[in-house]
């Protein structure tokens, strides 16, 4: 096949999207990533306790360090659906590895959609030898556009670099607009690479990579059943192998980072009814997790988020929302800015311009910046607002 300009491929990856009439026929609902070769997998989880089914499944096959293809449904999400569920799951599982031909424990499933409902089997198995059939390098972003859901625009990002003397590529897909908190807040995630990387490197460096960006996210404080990320090495770069404990890792993980951060910011970018990117970082804690609880009690308050929705300069909900994190404060000492403009100091407001103040809260991107006069520790998140469209979408998604 002639090389397609503009079009994102990774070496060693096919991929396609179809609709199989899960959501509508002009919507795709299926979508396939398949690797020439069996490819070193690492993998992180939602920490609900109602995981989903292909959850469940993937959670075990990961543990042999090697997959082959991750199929993915939208429009039903397999969770809460009990042992059925679960069988189903493997019906879809054993026939794309058939339609494959490759050992059906390389095969990872995912779902997103409805809690509550059983998948709708036969639809899916029947377009699997299409799904199989149409596979090309090209095909990410078909793959990507069968996963969304609520999102409104597709979520990809690709960097390429010289790492162990080779050049490497690292692609990201995603999707994810509502239910996005960490533990993990990915809703579904998955990096291709032609990276050659030992099995223990790869599970530490995607691990810290995700701790480093999905989880320093919220769009609604609510955790999903079937938050998932996975990342697949096939090693076709030949690069020198990257291993625990080497200089030319930290370049890998810097690479990884930048695509990740780059999805999960899409995610808040593209949370359910948000108007607002708003950037919330805690600095001058006692320790690293102080600042995080500081910071997820400021980004996950409902009265923060609708003041920052209707542009009401109503600084004060911060305040209180930072007192509610748990942690001991010296209220003398905490200082709020927002944008520039400090509104907050030495346990009292700040004669500051409200009329600057109002132009910072008409911006689409904010900045909060809270002090804490405590140590040296920081952390950010990530978020977005509050608004009437997230109730009209969440009140009606499953009609």
């Amino acid at each position: 096949m002639p090389k397609k300009e503009n079009k994102i491929s990774v070496p060693g990856f096919t991929a396609n999207g179809i609709s199989v009439g899960i959501k509508s026929p002009s919507q795709k609902d299926l979508g396939l990533i398949h690797c020439n070769i069996p490819a070193r997998v690492a993998a992180v989880f939602t920490k609900n306790s109602f995981k989903a089914a292909p959850l469940l499944i993937n959670a075990e096959r990961i543990k042999r360090g090697m997959a082959q293809s991750i199929i993915t449904n939208s429009g039903c999400a397999n969770a809460a659906t009990g042992k059925q569920g679960y069988k189903d799951a493997l019906i879809i599982s054993g026939e794309i590895a058939k339609e494959l031909q490759i050992k059906e424990e390389l095969v990872l499933l995912s779902s997103t959609g409805v809690i509550g409902k059983r998948l709708p089997v036969k639809k899916i198995t029947s377009g699997i030898g299409k799904l199989v059939k149409g596979l090309n390098e090209f095909g990410i972003e078909d793959a990507q556009s069968a996963m969304m859901t609520t999102d409104k625009f597709p979520k990809i990002s690709i960097k390429k670099g010289i790492v162990g003397a080779r050049d490497i590529t690292i692609c990201g897909i995603a999707k994810g607009a509502g239910m996005i908190e960490p533990n993990m807040a990915t809703m579904l995630t998955y990096v291709m690479t032609d990276a050659l990387i030992d099995s223990k490197a790869l599970n530490t460096v995607f691990r810290q990579a995700i701790d480093a960006t999905f989880n320093t996210i919220s769009v609604d404080g609510c955790m999903s059943t079937n938050d998932m990320a996975i990342i697949m090495a096939n090693g076709m770069a030949k690069n020198n192998p990257l291993e625990r404990a080497q200089a030319r890792l930290q370049l890998f993980r810097e690479m990884l980072c930048d695509v990740l951060m780059e999805l999960c910011q899409a995610v808040v970018k593209d949370g359910e009814g948000a108007t607002k990117f708003i950037t919330i970082l805690v600095e001058g804690a006692k320790s690293r997790s102080e600042a995080r609880r500081a910071a997820y009690a400021v980004a996950n308050s409902n009265l923060v988020k609708t003041a920052f929705y209707g542009c009401d300069p109503n600084w004060g909900r911060i305040i209180a929302a930072l007192g509610s994190s748990g942690i001991t404060l010296e209220r003398e000492r905490v200082t709020l800015y927002l944008g520039n403009v400090l509104v907050f100091s030495q346990d009292s407001p700040v004669n500051y311009n409200s009329i600057k103040l109002k132009d910072i809260f008409q911006k689409n991107k904010i900045d909060v910046r809270i002090g804490l006069g405590a140590g040296d520790k920081s952390y950010c998140v990530y978020t977005s607002d509050l608004s009437y469209e997230y109730v009209k979408i969440n009140a009606e998604y499953a009609t």
